[in-house]
């Protein structure tokens, strides 16, 4: 055996560039996914929302409550969005997420302020996410010592000092006690579906190719539509399978209430599922390798699992990261999942989210179909 040689060496060196050029997609991963998850990290996502929506039930005119109204905005917490007219209105945006927080100020509340007599204000919060409400509510504790010390001034500056003016009463609807399994758990069922029925179903067609049976199906009579739906069923079985063991460990081992209809989780997974296999048929049909598609399967899952309001609060996020995450089925299957377990949300609060699930699905199937069919040729 000759001694190591630079020359050979720098041959093989040579071959892996030439090899990595050639594979142009794998390639553009090494240099993609660096970028997108420095651009993610660094821009999109924020673990102190603020501008969260409000919204308020004011039946006080008086200055002072405007004042405190005035003084929540200040925070850059809370940004009131509209006023609810009646408990019920403003139970119905908290239940369907329109807004993370609820107001009420009593309509005796300027009265009772300056008798000394503590006015209690209500602050009713969606706490199905802790991540998202936590560092709200502590700024709003803080303010209540302070919001009205420039108000109250001569004969009423025996009002200031602790323990403040006004009593803050928070009510978490939702998840009172801030357990984050309550929260984190529902939403695992979306990640998992998204992580297993993409990758795995990326690699169908790519395998066929790889292990050469793609001629047998070239050679039968079935149709691009019909080999698609053929591969997709039975992970939608396996989809179901792995739905019912989370619904099952959720309840039996983490105590997550399930308070809505069991029902309507499985029909909606049925949308969520069949997107997300979709998107990895899609994929498959763009892989040249077993490598590609699961390379591919990341670069989708990446930006779900980041930008959907899993790991991160989506209304932390800014406006350019909202948008991309509303393009993404899981986004829109986890306020569903936990709607439906932790707010017993029915059919008529999360239609608004079956649109997009929808429409990507459509989408998702066209380009397959027409991938297919290049495919085919």
């Amino acid at each position: 055996m000759s001694r190591f040689a630079l020359h050979r060496l720098w041959a093989i060196v040579l071959k892996e560039f030439i090899q990595m050029r050639r594979d142009r997609v794998t390639f553009g991963m090494m240099v993609g996914i660096p970028l997108m998850q420095l651009t993610l990290f660094g821009f999109a996502i924020n673990s102190d929302p603020r501008h969260l929506p409000t919204a308020l039930r004011l039946a006080d005119q008086g200055p002072y409550a405007r004042a405190l109204v005035a003084a929540l905005e200040r925070s850059e917490y809370f940004t009131v969005v509209r006023e609810a007219e009646s408990e019920a209105e403003a139970a119905a945006l908290l239940q369907r997420g329109d807004v993370q927080f609820v107001v009420n100020i009593p309509e005796d509340f300027t009265r009772r302020l300056l008798r000394g007599e503590r006015p209690t204000v209500l602050l009713e919060a969606d706490a199905s996410d802790p991540a998202a409400t936590g560092p709200a509510l502590a700024a709003a504790r803080t303010l209540t010592g302070s919001i009205f010390d420039r108000d109250l001034t001569g004969p009423l500056a025996r009002l200031r000092g602790q323990p403040g003016p006004v009593d803050f009463q928070v009510h978490a609807h939702y998840n009172p006690e801030n357990i984050t399994q309550y929260n984190v758990v529902p939403g695992l069922m979306g990640v998992v579906l998204t992580m297993t029925m993409v990758v795995i179903t990326a690699l169908a067609i790519t395998r066929e190719r790889e292990r050469g049976t793609m001629e047998n199906l070239l050679a039968t009579p079935v149709r691009p539509v019909e080999v698609m739906v053929g591969k997709i069923i039975p992970y939608i079985v396996v989809g179901y399978i792995q739905v019912t063991l989370i619904l099952i460990a959720a309840h039996f081992l983490f105590r997550v209430p399930l308070v809505g209809s069991l029902a309507l989780v499985y029909g909606v997974s049925f949308l969520f599922i069949a997107a997300n296999l979709a998107v990895g048929i899609t994929f498959s049909t763009l892989a040249r390798n077993q490598l590609q598609a699961v390379q591919m399967a990341f670069f989708f899952f990446l930006p779900s699992i980041l930008l959907s309001g899993f790991m991160f609060p989506f209304r932390g996020m800014p406006e350019w990261a909202q948008w991309i995450g509303s393009g993404l089925p899981l986004t829109h299957y986890l306020r569903i999942v936990r709607g439906v377990l932790l707010k017993g949300s029915e059919f008529a609060d999360i239609a608004p989210e079956l649109g997009p699930l929808l429409i990507f699905l459509a989408v998702a199937l066209l380009v397959g179909v027409k991938r297919y069919r290049q495919t085919l040729d």
